[in-house]
Parts: structure tokens; sequence; C-alpha cells
């Protein structure tokens, strides 16, 4: 009796600090780590550029020229998105930390696109030319979206591989309405961050009032 006292409460403080330790993720219990969940951040950055390019891809307010978007593209979408995937990968993350860091990438790169002293676009003296180029970089990202989808995030996934595949066929379409099936798809996607974003925050929490599904298995 004597004895098996202190083992149990030996292992009760090793089960608290297993707990206070390891991070869930969606890939199961992460690496030990002091980071906290960079999920949340990440996919905020994501729906939030990702809403305003899309509200005005449909034209929103009679909005057609999207260049107010560049400096999300590069510092929210783009930066914060990519050091937020740079975060998830001592957690243990693979998932997180590949697609975060991979989507951070892109939208530096399509907003480096029309920042106009990077000179691509002035590279092109044949719209047709730069349109279809633009389709051809949509396409690759349509790709890698769809390698993306798991279980926890198919529906986010799956409309973002909407979402580029409309936009890489308005660029070789040249058609407005094709655009606007993409913003419209974009605005959805955003919200699906925003879900999975507050999702994961709520989750992170030891006290949390209310728990929001996301399909996990």
């Amino acid at each position: 009796m004597g004895s098996s006292s202190p083992e149990k409460g030996h292992a009760s403080r090793h089960e608290i600090y297993r707990e206070q330790r390891e991070m869930d993720t969606n890939e199961g219990p992460a690496h030990p780590s002091g980071i906290s969940n960079p999920a949340p951040l990440g996919l905020i950055s994501f729906a939030s550029t990702t809403f305003i390019v899309s509200m005005y891809n449909v034209n929103v307010r009679g909005i057609t020229t999207t260049n107010v978007v560049v400096g999300m593209g590069i510092f929210t979408g783009g930066f914060t998105q990519f050091i937020a995937g740079m975060w998830e990968f001592p957690r243990g993350n693979v998932f997180g930390a590949t697609a975060f860091s991979t989507y951070g990438a892109f939208w530096m790169a399509y907003a480096t696109i029309f920042i106009p002293g990077s000179g691509i676009l002035a590279a092109y003296d044949d719209p047709n030319e730069l349109a279809s180029a633009l389709g051809i970089f949509l396409i690759a990202w349509f790709l890698v979206t769809l390698f993306f989808l798991n279980i926890s995030f198919v529906l986010l996934l799956s409309s973002a591989s909407v979402v580029f595949a409309c936009l890489a066929a308005a660029e070789f379409s040249q058609n407005p309405r094709v655009t606007k099936a993409g913003g419209i798809f974009g605005i959805i996607t955003a919200f699906l961050a925003y879900y999975i974003a507050l999702s994961e925050m709520m989750a992170a929490e030891r006290r949390r009032l209310l728990k929001l599904p996301t399909g996990n298995l």
C-alpha cells in the first residue's frame, strides 16, 4: 500500500507533463514542443487574402483592378503563412508545414507578378501570351492543391482546387463569367478556412466553450 501510492502519484505527474508537452494536430500528437499551434495564423492569413481577391474577382462594388491585394499577397497570405508553415516543422506536423509554406510561397510569387518593378508583366507584349502564361501558373497550383487533399481539409482544398481551375480557365478563355465563378468559390474557400482556423484556436484552449467539428477520424 505504501509503495503503490507514490507510483500512482508519479504516473499522474507524468501524464500531466505529457499533456502539457504534446499538442494535437491533424496528423495526431505532434512532437513535444513549446511552440503553440500556428495553424490558425496560417489559415486566417490564407482566408483573408483569398477572400479579398475573390471579392474583386466577382466585381463587388464594380472593382475590376485587383492591385490592392498585392500587399496582402506578399505579407499576409505570403510571408505570414510561410512562417506559420516553418513553425509547424518543429511541432512534427509535416502536412501543415508543407501546406502553409507552399501556399505562402504561392501568394508571394503571385503578388510579385503584379508589382510593376518586377518587370514580369511588362515582359509580355502579347496579352494572349501573358494570359496563357498565367493560366499555366495557376494550373500548376491547381495540381498542388489536389495533392494536398486529406480528410479534415477535403472541403477547403476541394473548393480551392475549383478556384485555381476556374482562374486558369478564365486566363485561357478570357471569359469574365469564369473569373466570377472562381471568385465565388474563392469566397467559399475563405470562409471554410476561417471555420477551420476557429476550430483550431478553440481546440488549443484548455477550457473551450465550443468544439467545432472538422471531420478528423
